[in-house]
């Protein structure tokens, strides 16, 4: 008889082939802290684990839980975030590391980024676990104010992504460097960023052939009008 062969999956692959066999929670578990460690994201990965854990409460780890919360706000704009935490039961959300959690992705969701990193600071055992939790914020945030703004001041920045003085002038050395951003000139907080043109923060009119009213058209209404 011939040798069997012990076929190795990945976990991507055990989530696909059987994502309710509680045999695979310690897979998913090593996964999590593997993505924290590499810096990688996988939420079917983590949101399959969050079902197990549905079926298996006895087996639920709150650090892992966190861990996939923190990664999924990370994730930004993605509404990750909110299908992970419909996935966790609520005696468990109301703990207090989870209602932090909550809190810091309701900063993020309105745009109050002051109140947001002040919130963050207090919780920094929590956020901190994850290594380019503050990057990807900071990603985050600059995303919004592309959205919104042309032009952006110095002071509406720094709040923004956290940083000021010295750290805020290498940031926007490399901003203009690599991303297209143009700096005004001024000095201090009265200095404006000029932001890359995209569809939200430059809108213009586009002209729809099939909206259009041929000219001859209209010579031939003014009469009826009249």
């Amino acid at each position: 008889m011939g040798r069997e062969v012990e076929v190795q999956y990945t976990v991507e692959q055990l989530v696909a082939v059987n994502p309710y066999n509680p045999d695979i929670l310690n897979d998913l578990e090593n996964y999590v802290n593997e993505q924290v460690s590499s810096q990688t994201y996988s939420l079917d990965a983590n949101l399959c684990l969050l079902r197990l854990y549905q079926f298996k409460p006895e087996r639920m780890s709150t650090q892992i839980v966190s861990r996939i919360l923190v990664k999924s706000l990370m994730a930004m704009p993605a509404p990750d975030f909110t299908l992970c935490l419909f996935l966790i039961p609520e005696r468990v959300q109301m703990e207090e590391q989870f209602k932090t959690l909550i809190v810091l992705s309701h900063y993020l969701e309105t745009g109050r980024f002051r109140q947001f990193w002040d919130e963050a600071a207090k919780s920094r055992h929590i956020v901190e676990a994850v290594p380019g939790f503050e990057q990807a914020i900071q990603a985050y945030a600059i995303h919004v104010l592309s959205l919104t703004y042309q032009k952006v001041s110095r002071p509406v920045l720094a709040e923004a992504i956290n940083i000021e003085g010295l750290s805020l002038d290498k940031f926007l050395e490399h901003q203009v460097a690599n991303s297209g951003w143009i700096l005004e000139k001024g000095h201090g907080r009265g200095q404006l960023i000029v932001l890359p043109r995209n569809e939200f923060n430059h809108p213009e009119l586009k002209k729809n052939a099939a909206d259009s009213i041929p000219f001859e058209h209209i010579t031939r209404i003014f009469p009826i009008l009249g």
